[in-house]
C-alpha cells in the first residue's frame, strides 16, 4: 500500500473513532441529563414516574408537615396558574427553607402524583440578610464589615 493510501485509511479511522467517542458521550449523557419542571408544566405534561428531574416552585404556606418519622416531611410546591405538586422529602432541610419560600426539588415523580425528593435546594430573595448581621442599621453592618476585613490583612 502506497504512503497516500496509509494516510486516507488513517483518516477514516480516526474519523470514525472520533464520531464513536462522540455518541457514546451523548449516550451517558442522555442518562444524567435532569430536566426542569414549573408547577403547572408538571401537571399539565408529567415526566414519567421515575424519570430524574427538578421541580421548581414555592412552599405553599401552611402546607409544610413533618410526619410522625420526624425526619419525613410533606409539602406542596405552587407556581403561578393555582398549580399544585405534592412533594415528599426524608432528610435535613435547609436552613433557607420556610413556607412561601423558593426552592428547587431534585427527585422523581411518583407512580400516585406525588414528587418524592431526594434533595433540596433553598432560594432565598433578594432583600437576604446573613443571621449576624439581622437586626442592624446600615452603619452597624458597616462597621462589622470593616472590622472583619481588617482581621484579615
Amino acid at each position: 500500500m502506497r504512503a497516500k493510501h496509509q494516510r486516507l485509511v488513517l483518516i477514516a479511522l480516526a474519523l470514525v473513532a472520533l464520531v464513536g467517542a462522540g455518541l457514546l458521550a451523548a449516550y451517558a449523557l442522555r442518562n444524567q441529563a435532569s430536566y426542569f419542571y414549573l408547577p403547572e408544566q408538571m401537571a399539565a405534561n408529567p415526566p414519567e414516574p421515575g424519570q430524574a428531574v427538578r421541580l421548581g416552585g414555592m412552599v405553599e404556606p401552611g402546607s409544610l408537615e413533618t410526619l410522625p418519622d420526624g425526619v419525613t416531611v410533606t409539602f406542596a410546591v405552587t407556581g403561578r396558574e393555582d398549580s399544585r405538586i405534592p412533594v415528599r422529602f426524608a432528610g435535613i432541610l435547609p436552613d433557607l427553607f420556610v413556607e412561601g419560600s423558593g426552592v428547587v426539588a431534585e427527585g422523581r415523580l411518583g407512580a400516585d402524583g406525588t414528587f418524592v425528593a431526594d434533595n433540596l435546594l433553598a432560594k432565598h430573595d433578594e432583600n437576604y440578610v446573613p443571621r449576624e448581621l439581622e437586626g442592624m442599621s446600615e452603619h452597624q453592618a458597616a462597621e462589622m464589615a470593616e472590622e472583619t476585613t481588617v482581621g484579615l490583612e
